[in-house]
């Protein structure tokens, strides 16, 4: 690494070269995207049939176990188009979100390239450190999401009524957001140990603090599992909370390592 210091408008024009290089990178790989489009919305669209994964591998279990009461019938949920742009615009915004997931590596190995040069030699470590972990965590809730959550969560939603003369059309639009939104928020959920760490390096947080606040947090935890998969069964709040909490007992033991209390 070299000592040279960069003025503050060499800091910017190294900047504007990283964010252009970002865009270039994200507009490219959308489009690769947006070309193969039906093996990305088999994908997508995966979990709203009645053979998706989950559903045949909880039909086995139940089987297994001769607990007939636990398989689970077969459904169909049709979606339709409202808008006239609605399904070009659908590909655009999910082809755009595949990109940026695909592209997210590449993403944060440039920008901490860019600002490592301004970190010391233990600073990189930790960083490195971080980076990994938070980005694992954030893929684990992604796929849990994905195969867990979503298709319980659409499954119950879009086969409820409330009379047998009202029929469940969801739209295209409804699917993919609910999909994406599930998505961020059980990445973000599990980045629970990350920032319990920083807390402590910080001095913020301690694991004494964390012990005595536990029956908090599993309510905490149990009502944001509850909001976000609004199933009202007990296995699917179980499936969420859980690894949920998991992370919470882990997160103590890392602040207790950190911040030796």
């Amino acid at each position: 690494m070299t000592e040279e210091k960069l003025t503050f408008w060499e800091h910017l024009d190294e900047l504007r070269v990283v964010l252009i290089r970002i865009v270039i990178v994200l507009v490219a790989v959308t489009v690769i995207a947006f070309a193969f489009k039906e093996p990305l919305f088999k994908i997508i669209l995966a979990p709203h049939k009645a053979d998706f994964i989950l559903y045949r591998l909880i039909n086995r279990l139940s089987s297994l176990l001769a607990w007939p009461q636990m398989s689970l019938p077969e459904f169909e949920v049709k979606l339709i188009s409202t808008e006239l742009t609605a399904q070009f615009f659908t590909h655009m915004k999910v082809a755009f979100f595949a990109a940026l997931l695909v592209s997210s590596p590449y993403i944060v190995f440039i920008l901490f390239r860019y600002i490592s040069p301004a970190l010391y030699h233990n600073e990189k470590k930790y960083s490195g450190r971080v980076l990994f972990w938070a980005y694992s965590l954030f893929f684990l809730g992604v796929l849990l999401s994905y195969y867990i959550i979503f298709p319980l969560s659409f499954r119950f939603l879009g086969t409820y009524q409330v009379s047998p003369e009202v029929v469940n059309t969801i739209t295209l639009n409804s699917y993919v957001q609910t999909l994406l939104v599930l998505s961020l928020l059980m990445g973000i959920m599990f980045e629970i140990p990350v920032l319990a760490w920083f807390f402590a390096k910080i001095g913020l947080l301690k694991a004494d603090f964390m012990r005595k606040k536990r029956r908090y947090a599993i309510v905490i935890i149990l009502i944001v599992a509850a909001v976000i998969t609004p199933t009202g069964d007990v296995f699917t709040l179980t499936i969420v909370s859980l690894p949920v909490f998991l992370l919470y007992e882990i997160s103590i033991l890392l602040v207790a390592k950190t911040s030796g209390a």
